[in-house]
């Protein structure tokens, strides 16, 4: 981030909206000498929390990138997700369904692509799942899974799948930090993704019903050490287990 660009960039906000300082000091809870001092170019002086509530004042959010020499991050963050989706396909393949990866859609404007989108043709089951490297978004992240299910049947359709029910998966990473971040939203995870590794691993194997739920990884890549975990929260096998 480069703090006087960022600054400048407030400032431009702040007087679009037609705001003096003390006015978004308000919006915002932060003080006047706060923002101007970010406003000045002293962004690095703030936290990351203040920069965050300060822009959302202001209707914008903040995103931060890792810039690292010689090294690509965002490939490193592909990797992984591509990991993920082969390991999460291999395992409902071995179960009797037909994977279809990176299904990309245009119906009525609306655009994107599903990770992995499944049918149990003995059972008419259509899974969608939604594989994330992190969850920076978490409102995001769920609207656009709700987005993708309620695509899915006419997706379905086009390949000849007769469908009775549609599931959805939110697959991650099995480490603390995903853990971490799925915990401290529990609830709102729950309301929309109420079940966990175990029982989405009982569904595949005989699907009934539609499920929904958020299923742990854990990456080839780790160490030998592994932590203690509870069972709801039991990280996905080995594919060929």
């Amino acid at each position: 981030m480069d703090p006087v660009r960022f600054g400048l960039a407030v400032r431009a906000l702040r007087r679009r909206r037609g705001w003096t300082q003390e006015r978004l000091g308000e919006r915002s809870g932060l003080s006047q000498s706060t923002i101007s001092d970010i406003e000045a170019g002293r962004a690095f002086a703030s936290t990351v929390d203040t920069l965050a509530r300060l822009v959302a004042a202001l209707g914008v959010r903040i995103q931060i990138r890792l810039l690292a020499h010689g090294e690509d991050l965002d490939r490193l963050l592909d990797a992984g997700h591509a990991e993920i989706v082969e390991r999460v396909a291999t395992f409902l393949r071995a179960k009797g369904w037909e994977v279809v990866p990176e299904v990309t859609f245009s119906v009525f404007g609306e655009r994107g692509s599903i990770d992995l989108l499944a049918f149990h043709r003995a059972t008419g089951a259509l899974l969608v799942v939604e594989v994330k490297s992190a969850i920076p978004d978490v409102q995001a992240t769920l609207a656009g899974i709700d987005r993708k299910a309620r695509l899915g049947p006419a997706l379905a359709r086009e390949r000849g799948w007769s469908v009775t029910s549609v599931s959805r998966w939110l697959v991650v990473p099995g480490d603390a930090t995903t853990r971490r971040r799925v915990a401290s939203h529990e609830v709102t995870f729950r309301a929309a993704l109420p079940g966990r590794t175990a029982e989405m691993k009982r569904w595949a194997r005989a699907p009934r019903g539609g499920v929904a739920g958020v299923v742990f990884v854990s990456s080839t890549g780790e160490g030998g050490t592994r932590h203690r975990v509870g069972r709801r929260m039991a990280p996905f096998p080995l594919p060929h287990g």
